[in-house]
């Protein structure tokens, strides 16, 4: 469940219900001061980073998420296991495919990701779990399969036989074509929490932040 879209209010009714396992959040102070805040519920939960993860945030969100879905650059790669190393742990990533051309998408194209992952073999402290992309918004939504389709193929190459391997693709409005294509996780927000913007800061008790960010 992405959270971006809830107030902080809704977010702890939501974790109280115990059926939320994994919680995704797309910028990284505003996801440390809604952890911070939810306390013990918090804990309860797996809290993966959903959005683009600028390098001079890497240090900053090891503190805060367990998984780093967006890995976009063998230069963020470094930073985080430079940090890890520091820190004595181990980190889970999937590793973000760019689907289309447009300049605003991050990723790793899809005619690199053989080598790229193949070179993230060399920081040891990254696991990489599986893929992650973003499909492009078209009319109507069906249009959207070839992409997810493609990832699919991408992943069956790169991840086949690794346990419990992820392909995470799919949000509000294509969940359903992701799953169909071999989705298995989907990134849900704001058709739960009923807007299409971000949650007020001072609805959200939280503090509003310019970060780069993928909407959910």
């Amino acid at each position: 469940m992405v959270t971006k879209y809830a107030s902080l209010d809704e977010t702890r009714e939501l974790l109280g219900t115990g059926l939320v396992r994994q919680i995704g959040e797309s910028r990284v102070l505003d996801a440390s001061l809604r952890k911070e805040s939810l306390g013990a519920l918090a804990a309860a939960v797996r809290w993966r980073m959903v959005g683009h993860l600028q390098t001079n945030k890497a240090r900053q969100a090891l503190g805060t998420f367990d998984t780093v879905d967006s890995l976009d650059s063998l230069k963020l790669a470094g930073l985080l296991d430079a940090a890890l190393a520091e820190a004595g742990r181990k980190l889970e990533v999937l590793v973000q495919v760019k689907l289309t051309e447009k300049d605003t998408q991050y990723g790793i194209a899809p005619d690199a990701l053989e080598k790229f992952l193949m070179d993230l073999k060399d920081f040891p402290r990254l696991t990489a779990r599986g893929l992650m992309a973003i499909a492009p918004e078209l009319e109507p939504v069906e249009e959207v399969r070839p992409y997810f389709r493609r990832m699919r193929e991408l992943f069956d190459v790169s991840f086949s036989g690794v346990p419990e391997a992820v392909l995470s693709m799919g949000m509000s409005r294509d969940f359903e074509i992701a799953v169909e294509e071999g989705a298995t996780l989907v990134r849900i927000g704001s058709s739960v929490f009923g807007r299409h913007a971000p949650a007020e800061p001072e609805r959200a008790g939280i503090t509003q932040h310019r970060e780069g960010t993928h909407d959910r």
